[in-house]
């Protein structure tokens, strides 16, 4: 799954010149994403790990990377 995650953003940052900075996800691969990462128990400390914000939902149903504006404040998880 991380291998996954880093060439989507190795992809976004290629073809927009800008690093993406939102991740969205279903349930079911943060799960994976978790246990691949199972060192880092702390939410904020994964998402600066990754660089980027974590969105969950079911309509994810792959993994992708966008960058917003917004900057995220709910953390859920």
């Amino acid at each position: 799954m991380l291998s996954f995650l880093y060439h989507l953003a190795h992809d976004f940052e290629i073809n927009h010149g800008y690093r993406s900075n939102l991740l969205y996800i279903c349930p079911q691969h943060f799960v994976a994403l978790r246990q691949q990462l199972a060192e880092i128990h702390d939410l904020d400390k994964l998402k600066q790990f990754l660089g980027m914000d974590i969105v969950i939902s079911e309509e994810a149903t792959q993994p992708h990377v966008v960058w917003q504006p917004i900057e995220w404040k709910k953390d859920t998880a």
